[in-house]
């Protein structure tokens, strides 16, 4: 399948690590150029490198908090400025923070909506003027597929996703005749530094392919996810290759979400 994303060129945020990372590896892969960004800029170097090692080709970095609009405004010009255009971005920037609706406090709430809600939303709002100068492009929000049915003690991650996910549907209505297509990934149990920590502490005796079979024992697939198998979906809802696939969310979940 040819996906067209050769001379393409890609923003992820929150690439230094996780599905960000792997995301950034796959659409190298294929040709596009990448700009990778995150909070910590050591992390970052090693991201970057870690790219070249794999591929031989280099990305441009740059340190930015998606929560600062300012932040949002500059990794957009930049990435323009070096690669002249810009066709792709990837709002991945994100953490987990899963707690009952009582203990969580209005910071919380404002931090969590300033990451994962306000930075798509600012990196989206200074990217698209770019996309519609190029004739279209993609956005892919990563949300989570606990936003779809929020289980208890799920806050304020899943209702910031939740938001998200409303996001993409609204956006993908308002940018379809731009040719700009709007899509969301919804995230279950993948591989992670969190998940291998509590790996590591709570079953050091086995391998991962047996945590990940005991830890996945409710998902119908039987195991934890892979990042590859995240970035995978990504790199097609970003290519041509799904040029006609706009406003819809994708499950990435080995079938635990109990909603479609």
């Amino acid at each position: 399948m040819k996906l067209g994303l050769a001379g393409k060129v890609a923003i992820i945020t929150g690439s230094s690590k996780g599905i960000g990372l792997e995301t950034a590896l796959h659409l190298v892969r294929e040709g596009a150029k990448v700009t990778i960004c995150a909070r910590n800029i050591d992390m970052l170097k090693v991201a970057a490198k870690h790219i070249v090692d794999e591929t031989g080709v280099e990305v441009h970095y740059i340190e930015t908090d998606v929560t600062k609009e300012a932040d949002c405004k500059r990794l957009i010009t930049s990435t323009v400025e070096k690669y002249g255009r810009l066709d792709i971005v990837v709002n991945n920037a994100g953490t987990s923070a899963a707690n009952p609706f009582e203990e969580v406090s209005t910071d919380l709430w404002q931090e969590d909506l300033d990451l994962k809600l306000f930075g798509a939303i600012h990196c989206s709002r200074y990217a698209i003027p770019h996309m519609r100068e190029v004739g279209g492009g993609a956005i892919v929000n990563v949300t989570a597929q606990a936003a779809k049915t929020p289980p208890a003690s799920s806050l304020p991650t899943t209702v910031s996703r939740a938001a998200g996910m409303a996001l993409t549907k609204a956006m993908s209505k308002d940018l379809g005749p731009d040719n700009i297509r709007v899509n969301t990934v919804c995230i279950g149990l993948i591989r992670s530094d969190q998940i291998e920590k509590k790996w590591k502490r709570n079953s050091p005796d086995l391998t991962w392919e047996q945590y990940s079979k005991e830890a996945g024992g409710n998902i119908p697939l039987g195991r934890i996810g892979n990042t590859a198998e995240a970035a995978q979906v990504i790199t097609f809802l970003v290519s041509d290759a799904a040029s006609y696939v706009t406003g819809t969310a994708v499950n990435i979940d080995g079938g635990l979400a109990g909603a479609l």
